[in-house]
């Protein structure tokens, strides 16, 4: 094979139009396993493709390209920079955006390879070439762009590189560019920062990461929501969330929350502040956030009670997430009769709200009712018995209900409600005495899409996981149970195919 492969390089330097070649080749190299490659591309060179790439005819580069990444694929990252580190940086200027993405690639491969790298951190201009990328108009280049300069960072001299020469100054004058490439810019310096606290660092040092959270409170209200998502993306890490509250970010969205009350246009990014105290409750402490920021909890409150389905949406994922851990549950449980009042409302939209809200309500109340094993305390299954008793005066019959209705997701959604209850005892209690219940569950009829199966046969795996199930439920339903679980989700009774094949 690798004779025919040295043929067909010959042949294509040899013609004007080489396109069926070019296929013959692309063939050829697809043909042969990556490993037995390596050995024969080490003693060749591919100047002839690359020099094909200088071309107007599209089908002719595209197909430069897949010969290309093969073979490149095919070669260590070392020999790559090596050899074709020149050719590379020219396709990062290519006008074709499948040649920029190939060099990008074999970038991001060399710098993440510790002998690779050095080839690239000594050739100023491939980097600044790369920086210049994330202002490319195609976002498949600028995300490769970005990926390819966040691989480089994960090293000392990388992190050197790219702040501490003058390809910060490049990376200041792409931000120039425009609001949406000074965001491209944002992300890059966001995922660097999360990487570690001497990464952090680097990206404080640089003057970036104040710039961004300056924006927090900028007088365009877009920036501002879009800058709240990349301050959340910060507060993911540890060493970020102390970052932030030394920089007081905390106290200003706390601030910026109770001003949005007299902002006409705060529904664009009120969301966003919301979410942020959601996701620092969840990696910190529910108790700890609420108290400190009670505009969080009231906000979200008052979101829940509110007409629009936005500021709706929010405030029933937030509840979810806050509700997901025991802590949190008991900081909504101590607020009584306000969170109570929230409950009805969940319930309300679960039952007659727009589509959407209805399936966030019941993953929202699924999340607040479930009790790990080794949480079902006596105070905290009380609290979600009560919870759920709150949803309706038959909540059984009112979650059943909404699973009956011909839209998957809320079938699923409900299934997951009784998922969540399906472990507790006095939820296996309220299934067994609501009449027809077993036979519901037991009925692989309902629901057929996959989705439907993998939750009711989670459903059941709930209910027999529970070491009170056997005795409340009872024998036989036990026996039944055991015997679908068995089965698995996608069992079709035997019977049911015979007499199928009958009535046809």
């Amino acid at each position: 094979m690798s004779a025919s492969i040295e043929t067909l390089l010959e042949e294509i330097s040899g013609v004007e139009d080489p396109i069926e070649e070019l296929q013959c080749l692309k063939t050829a190299l697809l043909s042969i396993p990556v490993s037995a490659l390596r050995d024969f591309i080490s003693g060749h060179r591919f100047d002839v493709i690359f020099s094909l790439l200088n071309s107007n005819d599209r089908e002719q580069v595209e197909l430069c390209v897949d010969i290309l990444e093969r073979i490149l694929m095919a070669c260590s990252p070392v020999h790559v920079a090596q050899n074709y580190r020149a050719r590379l940086q020219a396709g990062l200027t290519h006008p074709n955006n499948t040649v920029k993405i190939l060099a990008l690639t074999q970038v991001g491969r060399m710098v993440e390879h510790p002998d690779a790298v050095t080839e690239i951190l000594n050739n100023h201009d491939i980097l600044q070439t790369v920086i210049h990328s994330i202002a490319e108009e195609n976002m498949t280049v600028a995300k490769q762009a970005i990926q390819s300069l966040s691989k480089l960072s994960h090293s000392k001299p990388g992190l050197d590189k790219l702040f501490k020469s003058d390809l910060l100054k490049a990376l200041k004058d792409v931000m120039a560019t425009s609001d949406i490439i000074r965001y491209r810019i944002y992300e890059l310096v966001v995922g660097i920062s999360s990487m570690s606290p001497i990464s952090l660092g680097y990206c404080a040092n640089s003057g970036l990461l104040s710039q961004l959270l300056e924006e927090l409170t900028g007088d365009d209200v877009l920036i501002r929501a879009t800058s709240i998502e990349m301050v959340t993306t910060v507060a993911h890490t540890q060493h970020g969330r102390q970052y932030l509250a030394q920089q007081g970010i905390m106290d200003k969205i706390s601030n910026m929350i109770k001003g949005a009350e007299t902002d006409p246009l705060s529904s664009l990014y009120l969301p966003g502040l919301v979410k942020f105290f959601g996701n620092l409750a969840i990696m910190d402490s529910p108790q700890q956030v609420c108290e400190s920021y009670p505009v969080f909890q009231n906000k979200v409150f008052e979101m829940a009670m509110d007409a629009d389905p936005v500021m709706v949406g929010v405030a029933l994922d937030t509840l979810g997430l806050l509700g997901s851990t025991v802590e949190g549950k008991q900081v909504l449980q101590k607020t009584g009769d306000r969170f109570n009042a929230v409950l009805v409302r969940i319930s309300q939209l679960a039952s007659a709200g727009a589509t959407e809200l209805r399936v966030r309500s019941l993953e929202a109340v699924s999340q607040l009712l479930t009790l790990q094993p080794e949480q079902q305390t006596e105070d905290l299954l009380a609290l979600s018995e009560s919870w759920f008793r709150l949803l309706s005066k038959q909540p059984v019959d009112m979650i059943r209900n909404i699973s009956t209705q011909p839209f998957p997701e809320l079938h699923c959604g409900a299934l997951r409600v009784f998922t969540a209850i399906g472990t507790q005892p006095w939820g296996q209690r309220l299934m067994i005495g609501s009449p027809g219940f077993m036979e519901f569950i037991l009925d692989r009829s309902t629901g057929q899409s996959k989705e439907a199966k993998d939750a009711k046969f989670e459903l059941v795996g709930s209910l027999l996981s529970s070491s009170t199930a056997a005795e409340i439920l009872g024998t036989q339903n036990y026996i039944s149970l055991k015997a679908y679980l068995k089965e698995g989700p996608y069992y079709v009774s035997a019977v049911a195919a015979v007499g199928t094949e009958g009535a046809d």
